[in-house]
């Protein structure tokens, strides 16, 4: 349609009308939307990825505001994927986007039916979910990229790319990797975005400035009654600094490897 045309001209100018018509035709799927894969889906869409799932089980906190894109004052309580899928649509209505408010965890991993993806991106922050994740996206004919840890990071020259098993200086893709050879470890090789630089929290406090969170959750109930008040920030044992700069950096590069993958293929 002409919209279309004029939304990605930039993009066919550099990718080619023939290169842009099979990146339409690319399946992707997002594990968890929060500071990095928030920005990961936006920058896909923008490019001209059209069929693009959103896995998140959450709903947006007040504190999400500070660095995922879907989150502002007017969506706080509003269910995550269903803040970004309107944001999506907004960018390129002729999109397809699915939404799943789920976990993913291993009771769950079947349902989302990996091997029908070209491509599955991991944003997921529960290491014991991205871990099962990871054995099973690696089983699967489809990219595979990883978000490793975020938070603590202030300098974005010192964000890296590395196959998993070359990332340096990153606690939690250490604990990872210690975890996976303990069982299973991936059946192919995987590409991970991370960062050496680790700072500590100088500000204290629960999340929400109280001791459980209360961001309002009845805007949306989709998901079903056991999610319909579902929210992460009282469960969390550790909550750590981020800042959208970061967060952003890691969703784009997370993008970008699977923008480039899509232009180099034959």
């Amino acid at each position: 349609m002409a919209l279309d045309k004029g939304i990605f001209q930039r993009t066919e100018l550099l990718f080619g009308k023939e290169k842009m018509d099979e990146i339409a035709l690319k399946k992707v799927i997002i594990f968890g939307i929060g500071g990095v894969g928030s920005w990961c889906a936006e920058s896909l869409v923008r490019t001209g990825i059209r069929h693009l799932t959103l896995v998140d089980s959450d709903r947006v906190c007040i504190t999400n505001i500070n660095r995922q894109v879907h989150a502002t004052t007017e969506t706080v309580g509003e269910v995550k994927t269903d803040a970004l899928k309107k944001r999506l649509l907004e960018i390129n209505p002729s999109a397809e986007i699915q939404t799943f408010q789920k976990i993913y965890e291993p009771e769950t991993s079947d349902s989302f039916d990996l091997d029908s993806y070209d491509y599955i991106i991991d944003a997921i922050d529960s290491l014991t979910n991205k871990i099962d994740l990871i054995r099973k996206a690696t089983r699967t004919r489809a990219v595979f990229v990883s978000s490793m840890g975020a938070s603590l990071k202030l300098d974005p020259t010192q964000i890296r790319v590395a196959e998993f098993w070359k990332v340096k200086g990153c606690p939690f893709g250490s604990i990872i990797r210690k975890k996976m050879r303990k069982g299973d470890l991936p059946a192919k090789e995987f590409m991970c975005v991370y960062s050496e630089e680790l700072l500590e929290n100088k500000g204290s406090g629960p999340s929400c400035g109280t001791e459980k969170c209360l961001c309002p959750k009845s805007k949306n109930a989709a998901g079903g009654p056991e999610l319909a008040n579902h929210e992460w920030c009282s469960q969390k044992a550790v909550i750590n600094g981020t800042v959208a700069h970061i967060t952003a950096i890691y969703g784009f590069t997370l993008a970008g490897l699977i923008i480039q993958h899509m232009y180099n293929e034959a």
